[in-house]
């Protein structure tokens, strides 16, 4: 299975390997703009994002499947709180799925830096004392002790995308 990944960010190549393992995939990683904002701030420009990075990977390769890794902030309806999203989508060309990876609040006081107009990862990178988080374990890591990463939240968003191409439970007309 050939694979063109959106992104040059060696943790989302390895979240998709890692997840599509017994695929045994092929992955090519290509530098694409994601279309969106370096700080995607909704659930809808998140998605965006991913679907534009999965379908302009496709679009630079001859892969079987592009595959796109968005991470965003957002406000959730019934939640408090700015959350840390993730979205994945897989196209192969016709279609294109979408799935979310794990959702956690970020502290109040990440979140009011983010609201005011601040990234995520150097918000992440000046509270941990660190540089380059979300090429590391990401504020998934950090805010779980370690409990996940960003790499396995992100494969949990390349499985969830990758999954109706893989299942018979879903019409490809859906």
């Amino acid at each position: 299975m050939e694979l063109a990944v959106g992104s040059t960010n060696p943790v989302k190549i390895t979240a998709v390997e890692r997840t599509l393992e017994r695929y045994e995939p092929s992955v090519t990683a290509v530098a694409v703009d994601s279309g969106v904002s370096e700080q995607p701030r909704s659930i809808e420009e998140t998605v965006r994002g991913a679907e534009n990075r999965a379908r302009r990977a496709l679009a630079g390769t001859d892969a079987d499947f592009g595959v796109g890794l968005e991470g965003g902030v957002a406000r959730l309806e019934g939640a408090p709180g700015l959350s840390l999203i993730m979205w994945g989508a897989v196209t192969d060309g016709d279609r294109t799925e979408r799935g979310g990876g794990p959702t956690l609040r970020l502290p109040d006081t990440v979140a009011e830096q983010v609201a005011d107009g601040s990234e995520l990862g150097p918000v992440m990178d000046d509270l941990l004392g660190t540089e380059g988080v979300a090429e590391s374990n990401g504020a998934a890591g950090a805010l779980t002790a370690g409990l996940t990463d960003r790499t396995r939240a992100l494969g949990q968003a390349v499985a969830s995308s990758f999954g109706p191409f893989v299942t018979a439970y879903y019409d490809a007309d859906d």
